[in-house]
């Protein structure tokens, strides 16, 4: 009867667990400004995430500044592939994909030492890393003018 028993207590731990879940989500979808604040702090972490990423580029006119910078991104991307994180370390290395000067030559040899999936990850993610190098180095040259 105690097996019986405690089942009966979990069920209703469970259902009233999930009572609350309902509850609570309908009061916060209920607010007025709800959906105001959801997209305000939608705004604010994509303009953060792109300006952190836009200041790590480095000066592209510098020679020096791109190559330490793409040696860091490499060995960064080298280090969080071996640690399984794959998100982070492609993304550090499309990083330096952008800004090497012979990147066909670089995909050739990751495309060797990476594992194939892990290489089309890559490969996706190129066209929008490179979309912001160009996006990066028009608003320098903005700032230049």
């Amino acid at each position: 009867m105690s097996g019986r028993a405690s089942a009966i207590v979990a069920g209703v731990c469970g259902a009233l667990f999930v009572a609350y879940c309902i509850y609570f989500d309908k009061k916060r979808r209920s607010d007025p400004h709800f959906k105001e604040k959801l997209r305000e702090r939608r705004r604010k972490q994509n303009a953060s995430s792109e300006k952190s990423a836009q200041s790590k580029l480095p000066d592209m006119k510098d020679p020096d500044a791109v190559q330490q910078y793409f040696l860091g991104e490499i060995q960064l991307g080298e280090e969080l592939l071996s640690q399984g994180d794959f998100e982070n370390g492609v993304d550090h290395l499309t990083n330096a994909i952008a800004v090497c000067t012979q990147p066909q030559q670089l995909l050739q040899v990751l495309q060797q030492t990476l594992p194939p999936p892990v290489f089309q990850m890559l490969l996706t993610k190129l066209p929008t890393i490179s979309q912001r190098i160009i996006n990066f180095q028009s608003l320098s040259e903005d700032d230049v003018e």
